[in-house]
């Protein structure tokens, strides 16, 4: 078996600038090249049992995610895994369908292995969190709040609401409504909150039958939009909290089975253009967020210590079609 001392004598390096390279850490270009060369003639495999025994650790990180089919947390996924593999770290992609108990699960196989960190958007409150710190498990949570001490990267969910609210009220719509995810999610509670205090702010009412709870997929949005069109008093306008429910509604109002409802957005669609014309999206940036997330574990399995950090992800307003006349 190759050892690391024939790497570094073919590569004309210490063994110390091989192990950099390998554990993905900065080396001038020219060494980083002289040392993968060298490990691709001799055949080098890192033994990677005995790295992590070393470590305490082993080279995965969990990615923990509500539901891997919406395109917000694929592409969330993408910017984690980008980063991991730069350095030299593998991610286990874990999907918890929204349910807490899976989720539980996937955190203790997560200890159990001794994987060297998780990036987590939880279905709910989790018991282990705090495990795994007092573990020195790096953990970054990612998209919904919680209240452990951990580090956090996450939109200002009531603002969202309330800039989407906001947007559809300066157009002229005074009969608003909203449709969010399922009541104990703490994003959907967050951007209803914030579509109140837009409409409240406004001196405008925000009655219970405009604000309906549903599931985060584009069945959920189908729902109740056809539930909001069937009211004895249409919306005029109606903000949805996710990018899946936004598509379900769409879907509604482009079958022209009801009135025409202009329609708000919270998050990326997986189009460019709209099928009606008149659509306000505030468009999120999920691969940035798993970016971020993802620095920011590789800092924390690197040794950065200090208090947990909290980011907040920036949102920008699009026009997907011409403004209401």
């Amino acid at each position: 078996m190759t050892r690391i001392k024939e790497v570094a004598a073919l590569a004309g390096v210490s063994t110390a600038t091989v192990s950099r390279v390998l554990n993905g850490k900065s080396v001038s270009p020219g060494m980083e090249s002289a040392v993968r060369r060298a490990v691709a003639e001799l055949g080098y495999t890192p033994n990677r049992t005995a790295r992590s025994l070393r470590r305490q650790h082993s080279e995965l990180i969990a990615l923990v995610l509500p539901d891997i089919e919406n395109p917000f947390f694929t592409s969330l996924a993408r910017g984690v895994e980008d980063v991991a593999r730069a350095a030299g770290l593998s991610v286990v992609l874990c999907n918890t369908d929204e349910d807490v108990d899976t989720q539980e699960h996937y955190l203790r196989i997560a200890d159990d292995e001794n994987m060297a960190g998780v990036i987590l958007a939880p279905a709910g409150p989790s018991a282990l969190l705090a495990r795994l710190a007092e573990r020195h498990r790096a953990v970054v949570v990612v998209d919904r709040a919680v209240p452990d001490d951990v580090d956090q990267v996450l939109f200002d969910n009531v603002d969202l609401g309330r800039r989407a609210a906001q947007a559809l009220v300066d157009r002229g719509h005074r009969r608003v409504a909203c449709i969010t995810g399922p009541r104990a999610t703490p994003t959907a509670k967050a951007r209803a909150d914030g579509w109140r205090e837009a409409l409240h702010e406004k001196g405008l009412p925000a009655p219970d039958d405009l604000l309906v709870y549903a599931n985060y997929r584009v069945d959920g949005g189908e729902t109740a939009m056809a539930q909001l069109l069937a009211a004895p008093e249409p919306p005029e306008a109606v903000l949805a909290t996710n990018n899946l429910v936004g598509v379900g509604a769409l879907r509604v109002l482009a079958a022209g089975d009801g009135p025409h409802a202009q329609l708000g957005i919270i998050g990326d669609l997986p189009f460019v253009t709209s099928p009606i014309d008149d659509t306000f999206l505030l468009q999120l940036h999920p691969r940035e967020m798993g970016l971020m997330a993802a620095r920011m574990l590789v800092d924390r399995i690197r040794g950065e210590a200090g208090p947990a950090q909290r980011v907040i992800q920036p949102s920008r307003p699009v026009m997907l079609g011409a403004p209401a006349s």
